[in-house]
Order: structure tokens, then C-alpha cells, then sequence
């Protein structure tokens, strides 16, 4: 979504929003997943999660100030494909030991390896990286198969 939220279509089955570096982004990432891909239950609340939590990384440990965070939804075969592209050099690595109890920060790498079916980190066209998530779809979007995202 531009900052003026416009979405940009790649093909019928994905679509980039583009969001500022503010924490704004985060809430207005998740509904641009549920107005797109017609999920709803558990399959729903966890993309959601997965998407909060690539979309806060992104935004703390990987956009430079001044510059966007791209979100493409891809759906095609029975998979939810979430990418989260930053200018960033710094890769995501998850943490090798536990959190302190009191500790903030620290698990959202730990959840997106429990809860995703796959997830990785890919170079992109310039600067920066796309940390990506995949989760098998089981429920039927509004006009049953693999629907084009809207």
C-alpha cells in the first residue's frame, strides 16, 4: 500500500502493499491480509501473527529511517505466501538461547518457526532482504479454490 493506500497487484493471486517505517504499519499490515485473502479461524489468527511479527522485525532491526517495507500476499496451490521486504542488510537469525521471563523482545523468530509451515530470508532487487513465510491454506476463500487476492 502506498502511503496514499493504494495496493499494487502483481498477479491475480498477489498483491504488494508498501507501508512507511512507522508502528502504524503493523495493524494496517494485518488488515490488508484479512481484507485480501478471505482467511478466517485459526488459519486467520496465525497468518496474522506471522505477519506481525516479519512486519515489527522489518520495522525495528531492518528498514533504514525514511524508507518503505513492502508486504506481497501471494495464494496459489493450497499455500499463503507472506514476504515482508526491507532495505536492511541485517539478517534475522533467531535467538540460540532462551529469553529472560521479563524479557520483551526475543521469541518472534521462535513463533514464526512453530507456527509456519516453511519461512526463510531471500535477497532482493537492490539493498536489503525479503524474510518470507509459507502456511498451507485450508480454508475456502469467498469463491472457493485458489481465489485471486483482492
Amino acid at each position: 500500500m502506498n502511503l496514499d493506500g493504494t495496493p499494487h497487484p502483481t498477479d491475480n493471486r498477489s498483491i504488494t502493499f508498501r507501508f512507511p517505517r512507522h508502528p502504524r504499519s503493523v495493524p494496517r499490515a494485518r488488515d490488508a491480509l484479512r481484507a485480501c485473502t478471505g482467511l478466517t479461524g485459526d488459519t486467520a489468527a496465525v497468518a496474522a501473527l506471522l505477519l506481525s511479527e516479519l512486519v515489527t522485525n522489518a520495522l525495528r532491526h531492518g528498514s533504514p529511517p525514511g524508507r518503505q517495507i513492502a508486504v506481497t500476499l501471494h495464494r496459489a496451490e493450497g499455500l499463503l505466501r507472506l514476504e515482508v521486504e526491507d532495505a536492511g542488510d541485517r539478517l534475522p537469525r533467531p535467538r540460540t538461547a532462551e529469553p529472560d521471563l521479563d524479557d520483551e523482545c526475543g521469541r518472534g523468530l521462535a513463533l514464526v518457526a512453530a507456527l509456519a509451515d516453511d519461512w526463510g530470508v531471500a535477497p532482493r532487487r537492490g539493498p536489503g532482504k525479503c524474510v518470507w513465510v509459507s502456511l498451507k491454506v485450508t480454508d475456502e476463500p469467498r469463491d472457493k479454490g485458489d481465489a485471486p487476492l483482492t
